[in-house]
């Protein structure tokens, strides 16, 4: 997929002195009290370069705390005229793009609810026609980059320039530790399309606690994440919403603090070295598929076997036996059991396109 936007660089819109930019504030803008005290405490703590808040906030189910609506919005603008700070908040609809414009809000962002509607991005890019203001897509719901390419697409065709891309994960049916799961290919194939939009990770929507924060913020510096959007809020387990993901503003400074950032380049030192390894890495690649096709072969076998006695092609004992088993010698070697998982589902994905394939030929 080969697409070309015409985009600014981030140091165009916003100066982070060659440090990620950190994007931080609570997850909604509950009081005017609430947003400036917050607002207070990240502008003392020093390593933000904007505010954020919940204005409008599109849950999952009604009757949970949905945002204040306009009533919040001069409370950033008092937040900024006192901390020097630039805001940010969610869009969804042209009205709140009208708002967000009317009160001086600096970022506007596209959350994952709307981005997976192209009917809403493209009322969105309507009314964003002739803004220069940096606009920000978060990754849509669902694990379908098309639908994150084809955001970017409808918003720079209304002429907007100064693009950034937010990667806060993915829903997932299955039950794991985290609230979205990151799937980070889906982000670094993001990144091989666009390599000139900036990518900022959002830990918190990863997350959702606070536990987990700090291991994925690392994994998004060790990817070479152009910087974050974290939530942050004066008094978190006191939050209108989504408490457990939150961090104080002096919490969430401690953890940036403890995160080691990756140099993106490297000297003519490490040339030798890197080489090296990345020939290892090479060989075993080639290696790995030497076996897959291997496996594949006696998955034809299968197949064949299959048809001649008319046995039908999906065994569900045996991919519930496949599944386990594969997760148990994935742990044995100390190899993540989400990578093994997603990995084993391509295959038997394939084993059984495969064995389908086989199974409609004639026999000789």
């Amino acid at each position: 997929m080969k697409v070309n936007l015409k985009t600014e660089p981030l140091s165009s819109w916003i100066n982070t002195n060659g440090k990620p930019m950190i994007i931080a504030g609570p997850c909604s803008a509950e009081t005017e009290e609430q947003v400036l005290e917050t607002a207070r405490g990240i502008a003392a703590e020093g390593y933000a370069n904007v505010l954020r808040a919940g204005v409008w906030k599109p849950r999952t189910r009604p009757g949970s705390f949905e945002g204040v609506g306009e009533e919040a919005l001069p409370w950033l603008q008092k937040a900024k005229e006192e901390t020097g700070l630039p805001t940010a908040v969610e869009v969804a609809t042209p009205q709140h793009v009208e708002l967000a414009v009317k009160y001086g809000v600096d970022i506007l962002w596209i959350g994952a609810r709307t981005t997976v509607n192209p009917f809403n991005v493209q009322d969105l890019a309507d009314a964003m026609k002739g803004l220069d203001k940096p606009v920000l897509i978060k990754n849509p719901v669902n694990p379908d980059l098309a639908l994150w390419v084809g955001a970017f697409e409808r918003i720079a065709g209304a002429g907007i320039t100064k693009l950034g891309a937010i990667h806060r994960g993915f829903s997932n049916a299955q039950e794991t530790k985290l609230r979205n799961s990151p799937m980070w290919q889906i982000a670094v194939e993001f990144r091989s399309i666009f390599p000139e939009i900036p990518m900022i990770g959002d830990p918190s929507h990863m997350a959702g606690k606070r536990a987990y924060l700090a291991e994925l913020t690392q994994r998004a510096m060790d990817l070479n994440y152009d910087g974050l959007i974290i939530e942050s809020h004066r008094n978190p387990d006191e939050a209108w919403s989504d408490a457990s993901q939150q961090l104080t503003p002096k919490a969430l400074g401690e953890m940036l603090k403890s995160i080691e950032y990756r140099n993106a380049t490297y000297g003519a030192d490490f040339q030798d070295e890197l080489d090296r390894l990345r020939n290892r890495l090479d060989n075993l690649d080639r290696e790995l598929l030497e076996v897959l096709a291997s496996r594949m072969s006696v998955v034809e076998q299968l197949g064949e076997y299959k048809r001649d006695n008319s046995v039908a092609v999906l065994q569900l004992d045996r991919w519930k036996q496949v599944h386990n088993s594969r997760q148990d010698w994935g742990k044995a070697l100390n190899l993540y059991p989400e990578t093994v998982e997603e990995l084993f589902k391509l295959i038997h994905m394939e084993s059984i396109r495969k064995q389908t394939e086989v199974m409609n030929q004639e026999t000789a």
